[in-house]
């Protein structure tokens, strides 16, 4: 094991990683908030809206994600549209993530009581108020163990944009393997990246799911 080869290299690690972090975080974002619309016009099924809306969470959930990023930066770039493979990497983790918030939120949605909404109905909310004060957070509580998931599986999703040119930790992985053959080296600094960063958001939702929990 060549550690002195791990230490000079780790800076090329930390500058992977902040791209990754920083892909991970608006797509993650946008998934989030996209899904979230989603989720609401499947909930109430909104006219004109709800066809479309399950047809690209079947779209979106039954193909990968480095189909949707060669769409978006070579195929685009045929008939004339170009995106930056850094803007592709979002729009195609926002595309990906989004069907499967939306279906972690729908399931969070239509887990609350009918009860406490007709309940909502009589005490005279609207139907804004009754999603925002009553729907919304008790739903959270069903919602929030597959969001996590979710993060973290969006999270991991990101190792393929290096087929796009963009020097994440799994691009420079690979340019050092094939530059100086120090595959186990290499390989564990990779191993080591995804756990400091994954492991501590794994046990972070578990401890914001608990801890909503007793608050509700």
């Amino acid at each position: 094991m060549d550690f002195s080869f791990i230490i000079a290299h780790v800076p090329l690690f930390l500058k992977a990683l902040l791209l990754t972090l920083k892909i991970s975080f608006f797509g993650i974002l946008g998934a989030v908030m996209f899904g979230l619309l989603v989720s609401f016009i499947v909930f109430y099924r909104v006219k004109y809206f709800y066809g479309l809306a399950k047809f690209y969470i079947e779209l979106s959930r039954n193909t990968p994600l480095l189909i949707h990023l060669f769409f978006l930066y070579y195929g685009l770039a045929q008939v004339g549209i170009k995106i930056e493979a850094y803007y592709c990497a979002i729009i195609g983790l926002i595309f990906l993530g989004g069907s499967y918030m939306a279906e972690s939120f729908r399931i969070g949605l239509e887990a609350v009581s009918k009860t406490q909404i007709e309940s909502a109905k009589a005490l005279g909310l609207s139907t804004r108020q009754i999603l925002i004060f009553v729907i919304f957070p008790q739903s959270l509580l069903y919602t929030l163990p597959s969001l996590g998931a979710n993060v973290i599986f969006l999270l991991k999703e990101t190792s393929v944009v290096s087929a796009i040119a963009l020097a994440d930790i799994v691009f420079v992985t690979k340019d050092l393997i094939g530059t100086y053959y120090k595959t186990t080296e290499t390989l564990l600094v990779l191993i080591l990246v995804y756990l400091v960063v994954l492991l501590p958001l794994s046990l972070l939702f578990f401890w914001f799911e608990k801890r909503y929990k007793r608050i509700l």
